[in-house]
Order: structure tokens, then C-alpha cells, then sequence
């Protein structure tokens, strides 16, 4: 069945539709990746965006039983150059088609994913759709929508209620999910108790816990929005002074506000596997999936140091407070998918909470 992704500046692409039937509205983004299309899809931080893939083949090792980092797709749409339905895999359980139509995301395959996200990359993201139905008049309906980031995302992929995950050891975490992906949680329980709480837990539902540390996690959406002003970014700042903290991805950001730092909409973001990023005169690659970035020289004002570079444009990776155990970066140490060079970042947050 023919289909269509157009872009808020009128841009249309003709394919083939593949997935669920239905049209979807969202924020047309790029990632790099060539392996790791489930873990994507099923990331929460996607939640609001439609996902082109640059690599030209998607598919081919089918969808497998352990790879998704959520229960279902978060993504609202999917492009890609083309789509492999006869995939070969001895773990495949189902195709890239299959996943789709399961959880009711559309996808288009057949479009020059090339000049898609070339247009992305010079314009900068926009607002864009994939319909079957007529794609002047989609274009209007694009044009018309609010953009996703104006509502609350997170809300939409946080946990509803506190999970306890008793691992048997002596330290506890409390961890905001913010739309936290499985393999952050369980590179957690590999060292500590972990107790998931939503992203609006009152600071007394946190106390009450008595964590030894609070960890917070990526998640989809703008950090400034004004309900994790209120919610998630309030109760830190009544929290920071008392444990050790550690954040990855939104949680950067959302630390790095806690603190009276600013941040910022990238032109087309960070997302693939292999940004390289600098480190105490070292460079490690890693997986890294946003759209915003903490501004470095209010960083600096708010009593932060900026520790980890991303080489390609120079923004912020990492931040460490200096004076209290609060630490963050904006990749995915425990990157899945993608090279888990960084993931000695867990022991240290483990160090921090051994410390007296």
C-alpha cells in the first residue's frame, strides 16, 4: 500500500506503508546506528518523534524475546530505506513489520532516506507525518499540530507506581524514572536494591525510603517543560543537599536545572552509536539518544564542572558538581544497543555511596 511521510516545509516522500494502518503526527528525528532497531524503538526517550533510520537495510535479524528496553514501541512512526520481512536470525521471533503492527505504530519504507535526513540535518528537525491518505492535506494537518514537546512526555512513559527491585544487597537506589530504559535498570540491580518511583514522587515518598543514592534516568521531551519544573527538577533541589546523585540523559539535564544551569534545543541532536566524547584526556565512544543539551557556561556558574566533550560539536557530556557527590552524563554508559566503554560510570556511582 502506498504511503507518505511529509515534513512541516511541505516535503513529501512516497513509499510503501508497512506496519499498522493508521496515520501519526510527531517530530521527524535521524539516528546513525546500523544494528540495534528494537532497543531503539522500544526506547522511551522516542516517545513523541518519528524515527528515520540512516543505515539502508532494517530488519534483516528479525525482532527477538530480550532486546526491547520497554514493553511495547515508543516511537509514533518509523522510516526506513528498506524493510526486510524475510529475516534471518536463530533468536527472531517476528519482522520489523510485524513489532510495528503488534503495537499500532505505522512505518514507511521505500523513501530516500538519504535526502530525508540530509534535509533534517541542514534545516534542522521538524514537524512531520506518515499517512496513506493525501499528502497536500496531511501537510496541513502537520503544519496545524502542537508539537509533542509541548505536552508532558514523560508522564506518558514514567511507571504509574513504585517497583521494588530486591537484589539482595546492602545499598538501595531510589531511582526517578523518567522513562527509563531496562537495561539502565538492570545495570542498577547488578550492585544495588533499586526502588523504581514515578517522576513525580514527593520528596517525602523518597525520604521515606531512606535511598542510599538517587539515580535518574533518560526519558523523551523538553527538561524545561514547565510539569518537571514542578515536579521531578523541584524535588531534587530539596533532595541534593542529602544523597549522592546520578544521572544519564534527561537526567543530565534535569540535574543540571536542579542546579540553576540552562538548557537547549539542538538543531538535530545526538542519536546513534558511536558519538565520541572526551574524558580525562581519553576518548570513549557511546550511544546516545537527545535533543537538547546543558548550556556549559551557566554549568559552570551554577557550581558544575563540565567533565565529558562530545567531539563532533562540543557540547556538554557530563557534569560533576563541585562540591557535593553529584555526577551525570548525557550518554548511555550502559548502552543498549551500542559499546559499553563507559560503563565503569555504575562503579563509581557504586563508589560514591561506599563512601562515609
Amino acid at each position: 500500500m502506498k504511503g507518505f511521510l511529509v515534513l512541516e516545509d511541505g516535503t513529501v516522500f512516497e513509499g510503501e506503508a508497512f506496519g499498522a494502518n493508521r496515520e501519526v503526527l510527531g517530530e521527524v528525528v535521524f539516528a546513525t546506528g546500523m544494528t540495534g532497531y528494537q532497543e531503539s524503538l522500544t526506547d522511551p526517550s522516542y516517545c513523541g518523534q518519528i524515527l528515520v533510520s540512516s543505515y539502508p537495510l532494517i530488519g534483516n535479524y528479525g525482532v527477538n524475546a530480550h532486546d526491547s528496553q520497554s514493553k511495547k514501541v515508543q516511537v509514533w512512526g518509523y522510516a526506513v530505506r528498506e524493510s526486510c520481512e524475510s529475516p534471518s536470525h536463530r533468536d527472531s521471533e517476528s519482522t520489523l513489520g510485524g513489532l510495528l503492527a503488534r503495537d499500532g505504530v505505522p512505518g514507511i519504507s521505500g523513501i530516500d532516506t538519504r535526502a530525508l535526513i540530509r534535509r533534517l540535518r541542514n534545516q534542522g528537525t521538524m514537524k512531520g507525518g506518515i499517512s496513506a491518505g493525501n499528502p497536500d492535506e496531511l501537510v496541513e494537518r502537520v503544519r496545524r499540530m502542537k508539537h509533542p514537546e509541548e505536552s508532558n512526555l514523560v508522564a506518558r512513559v514514567s511507571t504509574k507506581r513504585p517497583i521494588r527491585y530486591d537484589a539482595g544487597f546492602g545499598k538501595t537506589v531510589a531511582l526517578f524514572d523518567c522513562g527509563a530504559k531496562s537495561n539502565i535498570i538492570d545495570d542498577l540491580t547488578k550492585r544495588f536494591n533499586v526502588v523504581q518511583l514515578p517522576f513525580d514522587a514527593s520528596e517525602m515518598a523518597v525520604r521515606d525510603l531512606d535511598p542510599d543514592g538517587i539515580f535518574i534516568s533518560n526519558g523523551p521531551g523538553d527538561p524545561a517543560h514547565p510539569d518537571m519544573a514542578a515536579t521531578t527538577v523541584a524535588t531534587l533541589r530539596r533532595l541534593k543537599d542529602d544523597y549522592p546523585m546520578m544521572g544519564i540523559c534527561l537526567g543530565n539535564q534535569l540535574l543540571s536545572l536542579v542546579f540553576g544551569a540552562k538548557t537547549y534545543k539542538l538543531k538535530f541532536g545526538h542519536r546513534g552509536i558511536n558519538q565520541p566524547v572526551r574524558f580525562e584526556g581519553r576518548v570513549y565512544i557511546t550511544s546516545q539518544n537527545h535533543g537538547f543539551a546543558v548550556d556549559a557556561e551557566s554549568a559552570r556558574a551554577a557550581g558544575l564542572e563540565v567533565t565529558f566533550t562530545n567531539l563532533n560539536d562540543g557540547t556538554v557530556e557530563g557534569l560533576r558538581h563541585r562540591e557535593l557527590p553529584v555526577f551525570s552524563v548525557q550518554f548511555h554508559p550502559e548502552a543498549h544497543p551500542g559499546p559499553q566503554d563507559t560503563n565503569f560510570l555504575f562503579d563509581r556511582f557504586e563508589e560514591m555511596l561506599e563512601a562515609p
